[in-house]
């Protein structure tokens, strides 16, 4: 295959590094914070959905434009959300690749390097970037599956000098995730003040004038105060353990502070084959990576600050530790793939094909049962998926479930979140909507109680679901893992889950 001219971007082959990228790392519909994004589209496109506590999904949703842009592509396009979702899960991996080799191309000269570079970040694309709580790029879509690859065009556009690119894709990025892009203006001032300095030359650099218009003031978190985080809210902030550096492990230290120390190396090694850009972004990431982390300490420092720490300046290590795997493989692919004047093309493979063949094991291991690509489909080789999938096709829309709050750690549920697999409204879960509350404080009373109500519910007795009717006379379903309730009509019942019907007037004798 020839190469494609320096300015034009290779399609076919990042095309087929995309279809690689699916494989080695699948793609799975609602599972993990997918939980709390895809509600909130599928209400949009069908505002009967989700009657009850749609606050747990909506006060994301109202700060990006991603709901509306799922919902009007299945909209135009008459395909259902599941295969509109699947659609954008696969447009924007081809983001993200396109997005690095952009990146790649703006920091070194050969395209053995850029392709090496483009290559091991395909390889490992869902590792995790330190003990940020997030991976370089989910196996799912979210709204950073659209940020991060607008984030890596807007910092090759950045490094390349073509400001009105940088500010349209900023644009863009805050209006689909406004925290992500905090990070990227953040990065990009810091460039623009080291390449300042270097000058003593004031430069016109329009998107760093204009980017405080980019985030809506609705969008600007609220309610920020010194006094320590108490009850219900503090459980849920000090779930977040990754929130506070205090509980980092060491490896975690490593993770953090190696790639900043090799960082310098690369700004100061005056490395073959590489761009000005190179070592501009390598040197100008020290500084963003260094701050980030006195901010970290500082949030952690006193329990009055409290407050503060779902700022989480620590997630900069998201950006920085994919930029970092992109360099470090665009400099192995500048030395290892050549000796004595001889290029090597096995090399890259050699370390390319054990990294996909590692995190191919790793994501069979993390959803263990379920496909490694799942496609949308009336049913799933998944027990869990399968008794929600029942629920969306047999269930009345206006239903109302109870299930287990703690439901996300059940072996076998693959961390596939019940509302956006079921399209049913169901009482809050005590993880990921303790993530929400964990930005949304006021939420905190409303979660404990509900994810109180229904802790333990795979096990309850007769008297515990009419306690739980009693508290909730809305709830009208349950799903159970186990064995179907005595006393219950539970019109599925198959692979170890039950659904089940808790009608108004239940009452102890009618559960015996």
């Amino acid at each position: 295959m020839s190469s494609a001219p320096e300015g034009r971007l290779p399609i076919v082959r990042l095309g087929a590094l995309t279809a690689a990228a699916l494989v080695i790392h699948g793609y799975h519909l609602g599972v993990e914070d997918a939980e709390i994004y895809i509600p909130a589209a599928r209400k949009l496109l069908n505002p009967e959905l989700y009657p009850f506590a749609p606050e747990f999904f909506t006060s994301h949703g109202h700060l990006s434009l991603f709901s509306p842009i799922l919902a009007w592509t299945a909209r135009l396009t008459h395909l259902s959300m599941d295969w509109a979702i699947l659609a954008w899960y696969v447009a924007t991996l081809f983001a993200m690749l396109a997005s690095c080799w952009m990146l790649a191309k703006a920091c070194f000269q050969s395209e053995r390097a850029r392709w090496s570079a483009v290559l091991i970040l395909t390889a490992v694309l869902t590792m995790p970037a330190t003990n940020t709580g997030l991976l370089l790029m989910d196996p799912y879509l979210t709204a950073r599956s659209l940020s991060t690859p607008l984030t890596l065009f807007a910092l090759a556009s950045f490094l390349e000098r073509k400001y009105v690119w940088v500010t349209a894709a900023m644009a863009v990025t805050a209006s689909i995730h406004p925290q992500m892009v905090v990070y990227l203006v953040f990065l990009t001032g810091v460039i623009w003040l080291i390449d300042r300095k270097k000058t003593a030359v004031r430069q016109h650099v329009p998107v760093m004038a204009s980017v405080a218009g980019f985030v809506p003031a609705t969008a600007l978190p609220t309610g920020f105060h010194l006094t320590p985080a108490t009850g219900a809210y503090r459980e849920a902030l000090y779930s977040r353990d990754y929130f506070f550096l205090y509980n980092w492990s060491w490896y975690h230290w490593v993770g953090m502070l190696a790639p900043l120390a090799i960082l310098a190396w690369f700004w100061k090694g005056n490395l073959r084959g590489t761009k000005p850009g190179f070592q501009r972004l390598s040197f100008a990431l020290i500084p963003f990576g260094l701050l980030s982390i006195v901010a970290g300490l500082i949030l952690s420092s006193s329990s009055s600050l409290d407050m503060f720490a779902r700022l989480q300046p620590l997630r900069s290590f998201h950006l920085i530790t994919i930029v970092f795997v992109l360099l470090l493989g665009g400099v192995v692919g500048e030395y290892a793939g050549v000796s004595k004047g001889r290029v090597r093309p096995w090399v890259i493979a050699a370390i390319c094909v054990p990294l996909a063949v590692g995190m191919f094991f790793v994501s069979r291991e993390t959803y263990a049962n379920s496909p490694q690509i799942e496609l949308p489909s009336q049913t799933s080789s998944n027990a869990w998926v399968n008794a929600l999938l029942w629920v969306r096709h047999n269930t009345p829309t206006d239903a109302v479930f109870a299930v287990d709050s703690r439901y996300f750690k059940d072996d076998g549920t693959d961390v596939h979140g019940f509302r956006a697999v079921s399209e049913r409204s169901g009482l809050a879960d005590y993880f990921k909507d303790g993530g929400v509350v964990s930005l949304f404080p006021a939420l905190a009373p409303e979660w404990k109680q509900m994810s109180n109500a229904t802790y333990g519910l795979n096990h309850f007795s007769p008297e515990d679901f009419q306690r739980l009717r009693q508290e909730y006379p809305m709830v009208s379903w349950t799903v159970v893992h186990g064995a179907a309730p005595a006393g219950l009509d539970c019109p599925y019942q198959e692979r170890g889950y039950a659904v089940c019907r808790l009608v108004a007037g239940t009452t102890v004798a009618s559960l015996r």
